[in-house]
């Protein structure tokens, strides 16, 4: 259940018998063609639906994230690495106070990773507290999914690209962006990557067939859902 669809007396109910809730990561960059909100659009619908047959909270996404290096691109906000990593413990410090122990981080963010050293600390303060850090995307069953429907496959192509993230009335290109150098990427700073990746795409095609995007998204979902049904002691 979404948080901001429930209201207190809900959740006070839920932990009387239940410590879990879902706190999804998101960033505001730019992602080519599609929303700025793209991976906070996802995280946060990836943790509802995999969490609605289990009635488990699910808080909104965090919209902001680590992304310095799109700083080139209008409309991209990031914060710094220490502002981040307070605002992440700020946050499980809440949930913790509140009742929650067991709280699933949904991220949608590649660049949010080094987040997870505030977590590991965060839980070593505090006692019962288990944290778990889930990149989506990149779950083994899910990133198969994708290489299946096609290798080339980056940050803003095809496989950011749902119903729910692209705009309404935007032409995308039809042809495969061959992949930006990577290795060119990481001693650039932010006008040298817009340089190198142009548009924002870093390789791939713009869209693929909803079939195949659906396909990916129900085993992302099964595959964040059993997380939440895991062993957690």
């Amino acid at each position: 259940m979404k948080i901001s669809q429930s209201n207190w007396f809900e959740i006070e109910e839920w932990l009387k018998t239940d410590d879990g809730c879902v706190l999804p990561l998101g960033s505001t960059e730019q992602h080519a063609y599609l929303s700025l909100s793209v991976d906070s659009i996802l995280s946060e619908k990836m943790g509802a639906d995999a969490a609605e047959p289990l009635g488990v909270p699910v808080f909104p996404a965090v919209p902001y994230g680590l992304t310095p290096y799109f700083m080139a691109f209008p409309g991209t906000v990031s914060l710094r690495l220490t502002t981040y990593a307070a605002v992440v413990t700020d946050i499980l410090d809440s949930l913790y106070a509140t009742g929650f122990r067991r709280i699933l981080i949904v991220n949608g963010h590649g660049g949010n990773s080094p987040v997870q050293t505030a977590c590991a600390e965060w839980m070593q303060a505090n006692d019962g507290g288990r944290v778990r850090f889930h990149d989506w995307w990149r779950a083994p069953k899910t990133w198969a999914a994708v290489q299946e429907v096609d290798p080339v496959a980056s940050h803003a192509s095809w496989m950011e690209n749902f119903p729910w993230t692209r705009l309404p009335g935007r032409d995308l290109p039809t042809q495969q962006k061959p992949f930006v150098d990577f290795d060119r990427l990481r001693d650039r700073n932010a006008q040298g990557v817009r340089e190198l990746i142009g548009d924002g795409n870093y390789g791939g095609h713009y869209q693929k067939p909803d079939e195949d995007t659906d396909r990916i998204w129900d085993i992302a979902v099964k595959e964040t859902r059993a997380l939440l049904e895991g062993d957690w002691a």
